[in-house]
C-alpha cells in the first residue's frame, strides 16, 4: 500500500439513494459503480447519505447490503411512521430511508456531521463525491473537521451552464454554486474527458481557482442480450434504428422527427426503417412530445419505449441497423460507447468527446444537416436489408479496471 493512501474512504451515496425506485441514469450508475469499487479495495470504506433530518453513516456491512437493495436482489422494507411523516418524499424513498436508518451505524444533525465523523471516522480520510449532489458547506465543514481529511467530487459536465435554456428551473444556480464550491474546496476533481474538464476549467477559471484535475474514462459495460425482456414484437424484422436516453430537449430529438417525417415523403411503406427512441420523458420537452404525440407516423415507424431493462437494449442493439444520437451536448455519452463497442453502426453529432473517444469509428452529421442524416441512415438501412451489415472498426471500451486503478491511486 501506498505511503499516501488514506486511512479510510467515504463515498457520498445520498444521489444512489435518492433514485430508489427508479430506472438509474448515467450519473446514478458511476455512484453505483464507486461503490463497488471502494468495497474491493483494501481501504476501510464507509458511506454517508443526507436525509431530511441530517446524515447517516454506513459501515462495510451497511454498504454490501445497501448494495443488495439497490441491485434488486433484497428489496425495501416496509416505510417506518417516522418516514412517512415526509410525505413529499416517494413511497420507494420513504423505504429506502428507513432501511438506511436501520444500516446507519451513526447518525447526524446536519451541524453535528463534523463530531460524528470524528467519533467514527480515522483522520485522512478522504471524501468521495460522484453525483453532483450533496456538496454543500455543512459536508465540507465536517470532512474537514477529520486532520488531513482530502475532498474529490466527480464533474459529468457542465451543461447546465453550456444549455442554460434546456434546464429545470434552479437547476443552473445549483449547479454553479455546486461548481464554485468544487472550484474553491475541492482537493481533487476528477472528470470523465478531458472535453469536459477543459469545459469545467474554463468556468472554474472565473471563480479564481483550479483544483488539481484527473482524467478517467468511464468503463463501458457490455449487458448480455435478454429476448425475452422486450415488449410483444420487437425487434422489428424490418431494418429499425435505436435511440437511448432521457427524453430531454439536449437530446435533440426533434431532428429525428423532422428526418423520420422526411424519409416517408420520399420512399414507399415497405422501405421505411423503424425508429425506437428509448428512455424516460424528461423536462421541457413539450414541443417534442407534441410533435412525437401527434405524428402520423407514431406507431407506424416510430416507437416511444420506456423501462427497458440493460438486456433487453443491449438485444435491441444486436439486431439494429444503427443507432443515431443526435445530442446537442454531452459530457460522456455512454449509450454511444455501448453500442460502439458492441460493432453497431454509428450516426451521431460531431461532439468533441465522441472524437476524443472514438476517433472516426462513428459516422459524424451536422445537426443542421438533415440530408446527411438521410442519406446514412437508408444506407445503414439498406445494408441491414440485404444482410450486409457493414463490418465497424474494432473498438476496445473503457474498463472500469482502468478508471479505478487511476482513480483509487489518488484519493
Amino acid at each position: 500500500m501506498r505511503n499516501d493512501t488514506p486511512a479510510a474512504r467515504l463515498l457520498d451515496l445520498s444521489r444512489l439513494i435518492s433514485r430508489a425506485g427508479r430506472v438509474l441514469t448515467g450519473v446514478d450508475r458511476v455512484e453505483r459503480a464507486y461503490l463497488d469499487a471502494v468495497l474491493e479495495s483494501d481501504v476501510p470504506a464507509y458511506g454517508l447519505i443526507r436525509t431530511p433530518l441530517g446524515f447517516l453513516l454506513l459501515d462495510e456491512a451497511g454498504l454490501r447490503k445497501l448494495a443488495d437493495k439497490i441491485d434488486g436482489i433484497k428489496p425495501w422494507g416496509a416505510a417506518s411512521r417516522f418516514a412517512k411523516v415526509f410525505s413529499k418524499l416517494s413511497p420507494e424513498l420513504q423505504r429506502a430511508l428507513t432501511d438506511m436508518r436501520k444500516l446507519s451505524t451513526a447518525r447526524s444533525t446536519r451541524r453535528g456531521l463534523g463530531r460524528m465523523l470524528k467519533r467514527h471516522l480515522p483522520d485522512r480520510t478522504a471524501y468521495l463525491n460522484t453525483g453532483h449532489s450533496n456538496l454543500t458547506d455543512y459536508v465540507i465543514t465536517g470532512v474537514k473537521a477529520l486532520r488531513g481529511a482530502t475532498i474529490a467530487v466527480f464533474v459529468h459536465d457542465t451543461i447546465p451552464l453550456d444549455l442554460p435554456h434546456f434546464q429545470r428551473e434552479g437547476s443552473v444556480e445549483r449547479f454553479k454554486l455546486f461548481l464554485r464550491r468544487v472550484s474553491a474546496k475541492a482537493d481533487l476533481v476528477i472528470y470523465n474527458s478531458r472535453a469536459t474538464q477543459e469545459s469545467a476549467e474554463r468556468h472554474m477559471a472565473e471563480y479564481g481557482r483550479t483544483p488539481k484535475r484527473l482524467v478517467a474514462h468511464l468503463g463501458v459495460d457490455l449487458h448480455k442480450a435478454d429476448k425475452s425482456a422486450l415488449p410483444k414484437g420487437l425487434p422489428f424484422e424490418e431494418p429499425f434504428f435505436v435511440c437511448v436516453g432521457t427524453l430531454e430537449p439536449r437530446k435533440n430529438h426533434l431532428l429525428l422527427i423532422d428526418v423520420w417525417e422526411q424519409i416517408e415523403k420520399q420512399v414507399p411503406p415497405q422501405d421505411m426503417p423503424h425508429l425506437l427512441i428509448c428512455g424516460q420523458r424528461g423536462w421541457k420537452n413539450e414541443e417534442f412530445f407534441f410533435r412525437l404525440d401527434n405524428s402520423r407516423l407514431k406507431g407506424r415507424f416510430v416507437h416511444e419505449v420506456a423501462g427497458l431493462s440493460d438486456g433487453a437494449i443491449a438485444a435491441l442493439l444486436d439486431e439494429a441497423a444503427g443507432v443515431v444520437f443526435p445530442s446537442l451536448a454531452e459530457g460522456y455519452g455512454l449509450p454511444v460507447l455501448e453500442a460502439a463497442a458492441r460493432k453497431v453502426p454509428v450516426i451521431c453529432a460531431d461532439l468533441p468527446v465522441y472524437r476524443e473517444l472514438l476517433a472516426d469509428i462513428p459516422v459524424y452529421a451536422s445537426v443542421n444537416d438533415s440530408y446527411l442524416w438521410i442519406r446514412r441512415i437508408m444506407s445503414l438501412a439498406e445494408s441491414r436489408r440485404t444482410g450486409q451489415r457493414p463490418t465497424r472498426e474494432a473498438f476496445a471500451p473503457p474498463t472500469w479496471t482502468a478508471h479505478f486503478n487511476l482513480v483509487l491511486s489518488e484519493t
